[in-house]
């Protein structure tokens, strides 16, 4: 496997780190009366804060969540850009159609609460958003489904992502971390090893990877939602780079 360079990669996280968001600014947001209580509960295991100010996301970028169901994410990273910045929620027309999806959306999107926010409901092969225009864009808790079940359709994922990124954008994965060997594809988990090699194949660098959603805990041999775990699984998060023209 490819192996990222040690030094490149802490300059990069330098140059992220200098134009952070204002975590408290974001917390403070987070914390609304305005927002659900239901999604303010999700945020000690999620660390929206820590994990996008790792990832390097800066206000006013332009940020799409992929495969955004619901849209928890949406409305983080809607605060996080501020209003100079758009997030494109990206959800596939079938998908909509599951577990009450496009409920969901249209009751987080209601009276214009999230006015940053525009709906790409369209399939990863046809997303219609010119190329090189994105910043940043983040899927949380979905690569592996794909991944498990198509790993061609997950290559297929990366390189749409990676043309609608400007050079030097980023893309953030986070998911449920497995265990070698295991039947990984039926406990909805994925190794940190196969999502490298898979943004390596895709021609992505710079790959970087934080301890922050660790859980140690977590034995990694049930699925996400045994309730022994409460939704609090260990979890990848990692960074990576389209490269620079």
């Amino acid at each position: 496997m490819k192996k990222v360079t040690s030094i490149f990669a802490a300059l990069m996280l330098l140059v992220t780190s200098a134009y952070a968001i204002d975590e408290a600014r974001l917390t403070a947001a987070l914390n609304s009366p305005d927002r659900a209580e239901e999604d303010k509960a999700r945020d000690e295991a999620r660390q929206p804060v820590q994990v996008l100010s790792f990832l390097g996301l800066e206000e006013g970028m332009t940020a799409m969540d992929i495969m955004a169901s619901g849209g928890w994410y949406t409305e983080v990273l809607s605060h996080a850009v501020g209003p100079e910045g758009t997030v494109l929620m990206q959800n596939s027309p079938r998908s909509l159609g599951m577990r009450n999806t496009e409920e969901a959306v249209q009751a987080r999107l209601a009276g214009d609460r999230l006015p940053n926010v525009q709906r790409v409901d369209r399939d990863m092969s046809d997303l219609g958003i010119e190329p090189g225009t994105v910043d940043f864009a983040l899927t949380a808790l979905n690569f592996h489904d794909l991944y498990n079940s198509n790993q061609e359709a997950a290559q297929a994922m990366l390189l749409a992502v990676k043309e609608t990124l400007k050079p030097g954008g980023i893309l953030g994965i986070i998911d449920h971390r497995g265990n070698d060997g295991a039947d990984n594809a039926a406990l909805h988990r994925i190794t940190q090893e196969e999502i490298e090699q898979a943004l390596f194949d895709a021609g992505y660098e710079s790959v970087a990877s934080s301890d922050l959603l660790a859980a140690e805990d977590d034995p990694r041999t049930s699925g996400p939602f045994d309730p022994d775990l409460g939704r609090n699984t260990d979890r990848i998060l990692l960074r990576a780079y389209n490269p620079e023209m």
